[in-house]
């Protein structure tokens, strides 16, 4: 037995002949690297929201009803009931009534793009109800309803309690990121 141990012993120092041990024994760390930051993405994004968020108003959209809301298909109905009985808490909230159609979609479009950031998921929007709209209706609440349907951010909204604004307001529920 002891030839057969010799044997190995003769073997193993021939094959780690001319291998030099190591220095130290640990891994070398280095600190996480960030995430990298997907400018071109966002910058991609900004583009297509100011893209949908512009364009002319037709003038068969004014005729609406006073409650507004809306469900992205493939979420569940009791979704919008409970945004609609005010049981999401409001996270933030932009206050358009009163501007211009291209201030109110910029002003908008930048709150989206915040709370998209922020991953914020229910929001108010206050749209006012058109009171200063002379015959025309409520412009801002019109346009609100259809710029809110274009973006995939929004799963629904609907029009908020009236001690949050009722028909001049609409809860918002965001996708989470």
């Amino acid at each position: 037995m002891t030839d057969q141990h010799d044997d190995e012993s003769a073997l193993f120092r021939a094959a780690v002949r001319g291998v030099r041990p190591l220095q130290h024994d640990g891994a070398a760390t280095q600190p996480p690297r960030p995430k990298p930051i997907p400018r071109q993405r966002e910058a991609d994004e900004s583009r297509v929201l100011d893209e949908l968020l512009d364009g002319d108003l037709d003038p068969a959209e004014l005729e609406t009803g006073e409650e507004l809301s809306f469900l992205r298909p493939g979420i569940q109905k009791r979704v919008l009931r409970k945004l609609r009985r005010g049981h999401y808490a409001v996270q933030a909230e932009l206050d358009l009534h009163g501007q211009t159609r291209a201030t109110a979609r910029h002003e908008l479009r930048a709150f989206i793009d915040d709370c998209r950031r922020r991953d914020i998921r229910c929001v108010r929007i206050i749209h006012g109800k058109g009171r200063g709209s002379s015959n025309r209706g409520p412009v801002l609440k019109v346009l609100v309803d259809r710029w809110l349907r274009q973006l995939d951010e929004v799963l629904a909204f609907a029009s908020a309690s009236p001690t949050d604004g009722g028909t001049g307001a609409v809860y918002v529920l965001l996708r989470s990121r």
